[in-house]
């Protein structure tokens, strides 16, 4: 599912988040991934906020930055949009049309699912298979995001020298990722996986069941608020907060007096969003919880979820089973590789 769209060898993913741009590049050997070239870049404060561009200049200088750290020479890339802006919806449609009758009737059928109208969005779809219970239709999956949350992306990538070729949904990249792990989980059929995604102000739960979302919802907590109490308690400014929460270097106190507490209430806020899920639906227990996002390497966070819950949990790596290009460090990259999960999907737009 893309939302702009072009035929390319090599794609660049460019993960845009509201602390870091992550870039990740890819090759494929058979049925073999490699790790080419990737980057983490910071973000200066409040550059991109509620997963919307702010400060394009600093953005663009951002990503210009971490394509030089990461040394690839691709001009081609693949971004992604999410937030408020996107509206997904599954959609009845007769199942014997053809594929430009489909996409007629779709367009048709839009503005009736979409809040804007309809000249402010960009909208694609997919066909997901028959409707339950009845042959003569077919399940239709419309996703719409606002234009200007999709040219902001066009526009920050240019200004950095790069071209957009694709610009998908950061759900669908994290489902394209996972599609790599899933084999490695042991999963039942059918089996339920909670995909939490731990950013810097959302935290956001996507259910997922045969590799497919099932459900999403967010809670406004993440790792934003960790920050802010290492900037207040140690006298930090922000820049320097995020430094040393990804580096190390603060007091001792730090791990029993900030961390421990932080670590506690985001347990808490998982419990939470689960236990949404488990009353809007028929389902009391998922198989797995998969943590992912920029907090998702916070020291025992697994661990801790894992006692807490009762559901065996686990930190994503899409990269895993994939071969390492010389410049590319093992140990930071298994480091980073929950943060990962949209790049890697972007990247292996590559190869659709």
């Amino acid at each position: 599912m893309k939302l702009v769209r072009k035929t390319q060898a090599g794609l660049l993913g460019v993960d845009i988040s509201s602390t870091a741009i992550k870039v990740l590049q890819l090759s494929r050997s058979g049925g073999r991934y490699r790790v080419e070239h990737y980057a983490v870049e910071p973000l200066p404060f409040n550059a991109v906020v509620e997963k919307s561009v702010s400060d394009y200049d600093q953005v663009a200088e951002a990503i210009k930055r971490a394509l030089i750290k990461s040394g690839s020479k691709l001009k081609t890339a693949a971004a992604a949009v999410a937030g408020a802006s996107v509206i997904t919806k599954l959609i009845p449609m007769p199942a014997d049309l053809a594929e430009d009758d489909l996409e007629a009737q779709v367009e048709l059928e839009a503005a009736n699912y979409i809040p804007y109208p309809i000249e402010e969005v960009n909208i694609d779809f997919e066909s997901v298979g028959p409707m339950p219970g009845t042959a003569d239709m077919q399940q239709v999956l419309l996703v719409a995001a606002r234009s200007e949350e999709v040219s902001s992306r066009q526009s920050v990538l240019e200004m950095a020298g790069l071209s957009a070729k694709v610009i998908d949904v950061e759900a669908f990249a994290i489902e394209n990722a996972f599609s790599l792990m899933a084999p490695e989980l042991g999963l039942s059929p059918g089996g339920l996986v909670a995909l939490v995604d731990i950013g810097a102000t959302l935290t956001t739960l996507n259910i997922l069941r045969d590799g497919r979302s099932q459900y999403s919802r967010e809670q406004a907590f993440g790792g934003k608020q960790l920050t802010e109490e290492i900037m207040r308690r140690y006298g930090l400014a922000w820049e320097e907060a995020e430094r040393a929460k990804r580096q190390g270097g603060l007091p001792d106190s730090y791990e029993t007096d900030v961390l421990e507490p932080f670590r506690e209430t985001l347990v808490q806020q998982i419990s939470r969003l689960l236990q949404f899920y488990y009353a809007s639906s028929e389902y009391n227990r998922v198989e797995q919880v998969v943590l992912l996002g920029g907090c998702a390497s916070i020291p025992h966070l697994a661990q801790q979820v894992e006692e807490q819950l009762g559901v065996p949990t686990s930190l994503a790596n899409p990269l895993a089973q994939m071969t390492l290009s010389g410049r590319v460090q093992a140990h930071d990259l298994a480091h980073d590789a929950p943060s990962l999960m949209i790049a890697c999907g972007l990247a292996l737009r590559s190869f659709d």
